[in-house]
């Protein structure tokens, strides 16, 4: 794993943050709704701008915004830097959600290189789909997602997974076609049209398994790193729930980055 210097994790954040405005930008010009979510909008409440050892960006949209999006990238994106990486549009790619990648950028996650797709400096652009408002069928929904990740995950986790049962059980579920699970996926998310409560279904989520649709509809512009982004109107709601004690800086061994074992940055 590389341990990256101070100079570097802020490049990799100014990186980010050139990428962010280049979603302000689409957004903006073709009226898609989206918002800072997770540790970018915590970040944004707390520090006005990254939280110092993050490395990563997370940008959230409704399911039929984030169809959109997708969707203007093909002509509107900036692609002398950019592109957008998908399921849809990536041989090989296994995540429920989308990345924006910065062109001639390298940023390999660890025990990732032998996944035949773009590693480049990348922000999370998350789909929210409805969940059940019902707790029981929220609770049901989640595993069954929990099951989906876990199938798309098996080509890592074949390879890393220290538990002999563990690893064994990915290697099967490593064989089953990619283009069968997303089948399922898409016809199971679509089948599920109107809710009060949303959530990233294919991202590792704590209980209550879903936040109120409400937090990601009403928004206003927070300070991130000198620009101004939509967050959510109920942000003390939503990062109560999702951090807790948010205002109050976690031990520094829970400060998380996420391991890589290549990179290159401009």
């Amino acid at each position: 794993m590389i341990q990256l210097t101070d100079e570097e994790l802020r490049c990799l954040q100014k990186i980010q943050l050139e990428m962010l405005v280049e979603v302000k930008r689409i957004c903006n010009k073709n009226h898609i709704k989206y918002s800072l979510i997770g540790g970018t909008l915590l970040g944004a409440i707390r520090h006005k701008g990254y939280i110092p050892w993050d490395d990563d960006a997370d940008v959230g949209m409704l399911r039929e915004d984030y169809e959109k999006f997708r969707i203007v990238c093909e002509s509107e994106l900036d692609a002398d830097k950019f592109y957008f990486q998908d399921d849809r549009n990536t041989e090989g790619y296994r995540w429920g959600y989308g990345k924006l990648r910065r062109k001639n950028t390298l940023f390999m996650r660890e025990n990732q290189s032998h996944l035949d797709f773009g590693q480049e400096v990348f922000i999370d652009i998350f789909p929210l789909d409805f969940a059940p408002d019902n707790t029981l069928l929220r609770k049901l929904h989640a595993f069954h997602c929990f099951c989906i990740r876990k199938i798309l995950w098996a080509p890592v986790g074949a390879r890393v997974e220290k538990n002999i049962f563990k690893k064994w059980v990915y290697k099967v579920l490593e064989r089953i076609p990619k283009e069968c699970i997303y089948s399922h996926y898409y016809k199971y998310i679509n089948s599920r049209n109107s809710s009060n409560t949303v959530r990233l279904n294919l991202f590792p989520t704590r209980r209550p398994y879903g936040f109120a649709i409400a937090f990601f509809k009403e928004l206003v512009d927070v300070m991130f790193e000198g620009e101004n982004f939509p967050g959510s109107k109920y942000f003390d709601a939503y990062l109560t729930i999702k951090y807790g004690d948010y205002m109050k800086l976690p031990p520094e061994e829970e400060r998380k980055v996420h391991p890589v074992s290549e990179i290159k940055l401009i």
